[in-house]
């Protein structure tokens, strides 16, 4: 399939691109893409480290610290906590969560999985959510693993997202076009 040249093409790409080779020559993509989950949680209910990742009064020293320190805390990877450290070092920690998605993207396209984000309305059943990973999977032509939002304000329908393409069923959407051929 290969990987979009614009993921390796950004900073956060080619940084995402050394750690995929090293973890895969190591058998621990799995496990990165786990520190990740638990880094982005973290990044997500933690104000300070948020701080940290973007604080460019920190010195490089402290931040090397910091995330040494988080990845003791966390348990992570050996290899994920020495990634930070490289991150702090050449103080590209604000780039992390971008790190993170295109590490995510390249491991997916790695196993032949691509990632759609689909919202609705309301939560989808889990009979739903299978017949649409079908659905998109059979429209791909490669398994889908599916993220999903909820936005009530879309009224109804469902937005999906695979990379760049968009396919927008939603309420809200359908009623915008009315009004605007109704003002026509």
């Amino acid at each position: 399939m290969g990987i979009s040249g614009g993921i390796t093409a950004s900073l956060a790409g080619r940084y995402a691109s050394a750690l995929y080779d090293l973890a895969g020559s190591q058998g621990s993509v799995a496990t990165i893409e786990g520190d990740f989950d638990g880094l982005t949680t973290a990044i997500a209910d933690s104000p300070e480290f948020a701080q940290l990742l973007h604080d460019p009064q920190v010195s490089r020293d402290a931040a090397e610290h910091a995330v040494k320190a988080v990845g003791d805390v966390a348990s992570l990877n050996p290899l994920t906590t020495n990634f930070l450290g490289v991150l702090a070092a050449n103080r590209r920690l604000a780039s992390l969560p971008g790190v993170i998605a295109a590490f995510r993207a390249i491991a997916a396209d790695a196993r032949g999985e691509v990632t759609a984000d689909v919202t609705t309305a309301h939560p989808l059943l889990p009979d739903q959510l299978t017949e649409l990973s079908a659905k998109l999977a059979q429209r791909e032509g490669r398994a889908v693993t599916l993220r999903t939002h909820v936005d009530p304000a879309i009224l109804g329908g469902l937005v999906v997202q695979i990379g760049s393409q968009m396919v927008d069923s939603s309420i809200r959407t359908r009623l915008n076009s009315l009004a605007q051929v109704m003002k026509a």
